[in-house]
């Protein structure tokens, strides 16, 4: 599970049917501080998150196929999740 910012929307006109009906969004990795840490990358959303919102994504295929159960051949490995509403973080020393 990463943490992750909603750069924006995603559209595809030729995809795979388990993609069909479902918003795809651009998400950025981030780190405690909210800072990029990493590539960007789709993932479909389960949660009606919008652009600039703080999210979970489930990045391992296997959890996603269980959630969605559609069998195992879903081609889907990103899943939004959760919105973030809040991170409290103690200051390291």
């Amino acid at each position: 599970m990463k943490a992750c910012r909603v750069v924006g929307p995603m559209w595809s006109t030729v995809k795979h049917p388990a993609f069909a009906g479902r918003p795809l969004f651009v998400v950025q990795p981030v780190d405690e501080r909210g800072e990029d840490a990493g590539a960007s990358f789709v993932a479909i959303d389960t949660v009606q998150a919008g652009v600039g919102d703080t999210v979970l994504v489930l990045t391992e295929g296997n959890g996603v196929r269980q959630i969605l159960k559609m069998g195992d051949q879903v081609p889907i490995r990103s899943m939004i999740v959760g919105i973030v509403d809040h991170v409290e973080a103690e200051a390291r020393t």
